[in-house]
Parts: structure tokens; sequence; C-alpha cells
């Protein structure tokens, strides 16, 4: 079943037996897979797998990193469930990609990282300036950059 409306998503709440439930808010930081999480989460026969990178600061990385409650509608629900995280599936790029990419490029007069981890962004930076010979800079959070 394919819950492309809000009245789908919930239904699935009500159905009996097991199911799988694949979400796109992968961050579980909104939308309908909240609904879902609030359920799940406090039984412990159930799963819960993060596939892909978990950001700091969402839900998924707090159950990542083995969070016992989260915070969902401005309540905490215990988290019961099984959580297992399987981190090498994402859709993003990896460093080599994006250096490949950048090499097709126009060369640019700043390339400005404001995307990923810090530590990150920081090594991505550096390889960006010792393998490309381009300015990469890693903004300050809420630093404004004029671009011309």
């Amino acid at each position: 079943m394919a819950a492309r409306t809000v009245q789908e998503s919930i239904d699935i709440n009500h159905m009996d037996g097991p199911a799988v439930i694949v979400s796109s808010a992968g961050m579980a930081t909104g939308g309908r897979v909240l609904h879902h999480l609030r359920r799940l989460l406090p039984d412990p026969r159930n799963s819960v797998v993060i596939v892909g990178f978990a950001a700091a600061g969402t839900r998924a990385r707090d159950l990542v990193d083995g969070a016992r409650t989260l915070k969902m509608f401005g309540e905490y629900e215990p988290v019961r469930a099984e959580v297992a995280d399987v981190p090498h599936f994402s859709a993003h790029a990896d460093a080599q990609q994006i250096i490949d990419w950048l090499r097709e490029a126009p060369t640019p007069h700043t390339t400005y990282l404001v995307k990923g981890e810090p530590d990150a962004a920081a090594t991505l930076r550096d390889r960006i300036d010792q393998e490309l010979g381009w300015t990469a800079v890693v903004p300050r959070s809420g630093e404004a950059v004029l671009v011309r």
C-alpha cells in the first residue's frame, strides 16, 4: 500500500499485523513519519531502521546515538523499539564525487561549503584547496556573504 495522502498515512497506524513503513523523511525532523514513530517507538517488538546519513541535531541522529526518549509533538516518547543504523546508503555525493564534479566546473572566485558536519566540511575545504587550487571557505553559522 502506498500512502499518497495524509489520510492514507494515518490509516497505516490502524493496520493490524506486521508492516514495513518506508519514509523519505530520513532525518525525522517533521512530517507524517513522526506519527508513525510516536506509535512504534515505545514497543520493543518494533524496529526502526535509519538508512543513510543522520545529521547531528535531528531525531534520526538521536535515535542512532541511543536516545532513550524522543521529543515529538511537545511530549517525550520512550524509545523501546530496536534502532538499527545503516549509514552506508545515501543519495548524497561523497567527497571524491564532489571533487570530480567541481573539476569539470569553471573556476569560481570562491567556493562556499554550507552543508555537512563541521569537520567533514573543513576536510573537503582543504581538499578543494589542495587538489583544485581554489579558494574554499566554510562560513560560520549566521555569516552573511556578498556574492557578485
